[in-house]
């Protein structure tokens, strides 16, 4: 919650981490977008999800789901299947992950640490995309998105990213902020978010001496970002 908070603020974005069905109410109606994430998934806090994403459909908000871990256990990926009916915007997760909810089987992945490269996935996310009407984000050394029929890839990020915990979780939270400013343009706030947090990482690796460094060089850099920098940066391209 701590890197995903911290790179919303640095990103402009006002988060909230809300987990307790009583404020569901009060807060949904004010969000802009919505993020679901089960790293820390218990029974008390799904019916938060469930209800936190039923109310932005109403609303007609975009939210996002990030199944980490979803074959880790039984629990987890049932509870993402459920999720899966209350029509994600956005689902993202690594190559393991979008595989193994594809499929909805379980697979032999560990963790939140993908043994699959983004690439190996593509079938799957395509396919993942077509049956829920989501944008379908894969993130890899190169982070693939597809809307079941487009692809695209970003080609931004260094390796050292995935020595730090929840990187992926807070660019799938950022990912609810680019929705939100860009609400009509799933695939192409979805492909910009991963394009730009994988230069900030870029940037912060320049002056990083080890991953605990690049993650307070990451969020100093996409707190930092201009213009000239994301032009100059940003590699999205199609995929066959």
């Amino acid at each position: 919650m701590d890197l995903m908070a911290n790179t919303l603020l640095a990103a402009g974005a006002s988060p909230a981490m809300i987990h307790t069905i009583e404020e569901i109410p009060d807060f949904t109606p004010h969000i802009d977008g919505l993020c679901i994430n089960i790293g820390t998934l218990s029974s008390t806090w799904l019916p938060s999800m469930k209800a936190a994403a039923t109310l932005a459909n109403q609303l007609g908000k975009p939210w996002v789901l990030d199944p980490v871990a979803v074959s880790a256990s039984d629990f987890r990926l049932k509870s993402c299947l459920e999720l899966l009916n209350f029509k994600p915007t956005v689902i993202r997760g690594n190559a393991s992950e979008i595989l193994a909810l594809s499929s909805a089987s379980k697979g032999s992945d560990k963790g939140v640490d993908s043994s699959h490269r983004s690439t190996d996935a593509v079938e799957a996310a395509k396919s993942l995309a077509k049956s829920t009407g989501a944008i379908v984000a894969v993130s890899g050394a190169v982070d693939v998105i597809t809307d079941g029929q487009q692809v695209v890839g970003a080609h931004n990020g260094v390796p050292m990213m995935q020595r730090i915990t929840a990187t992926g979780c807070a660019v799938t939270a950022l990912i609810a902020a680019f929705l939100a400013a860009e609400p009509l343009h799933a695939l192409e706030a979805t492909a910009s978010a991963l394009s730009i947090f994988g230069v900030t990482g870029e940037m912060g690796n320049d002056l990083a001496k080890g991953p605990a460094s690049l993650r307070m060089h990451l969020i100093d850099s996409l707190h930092g970002l201009d213009e000239v920098a994301v032009i100059s940066r940003v590699n999205i391209t199609n995929m066959p």
